[in-house]
């Protein structure tokens, strides 16, 4: 066993980090600097249309406000609302439950937002922490190296 772990020390250190790592977002309090999670209507978005993420997930007592910024020129209209240009709306969300929204900007008409619950320690902290890196890699913005 000794001479495996000499020869294969960069394997079992890896294992020990993930190990570890792992340990720690089941146990690690959620925490957040800020509850609300941006979403920005670009310049000309009425014009060319804007590809969000099928479905906005918010976790209560985490990131439970869904900040909306009308970057255009044009008024946007966001279900019940109509967010003039240069304006900021702040949506808090309370109940866990899925709220569509109709959004004519928005590629499919339609922008749907799940409010979860925070998970406690355990694996269904691990999950949640795995399932906000995934949805945070999917949906970053790109930028050219002009920008």
């Amino acid at each position: 066993m000794t001479q495996f772990l000499r020869r294969h020390w960069p394997l079992t250190g890896l294992i020990a980090v993930l190990g570890l790592s792992a340990l720690w977002s089941m146990l690690a309090p959620i925490k957040g600097g800020s509850h609300q999670l941006l979403l920005v209507f670009p310049p000309g978005v009425t014009v060319n249309g804007m590809t969000v993420p099928r479905e906005i997930r918010l976790t209560r007592g985490v990131q439970d406000v869904l900040l909306l910024r009308n970057s255009d020129r044009v008024p946007i209209v966001f279900g019940p609302l109509k967010l003039a240009p240069g304006r900021d709306v702040r949506l808090p969300f309370s109940e866990e439950g899925v709220v569509e929204y109709v959004c004519p900007p928005v590629l499919g008409k339609v922008v749907r937002v799940r409010m979860v619950a925070a998970p406690g320690p355990g694996w269904g902290r691990l999950v949640w922490r795995l399932g906000s890196l995934h949805h945070w890699v999917r949906y970053l913005p790109l930028r050219s190296p002009d920008d």
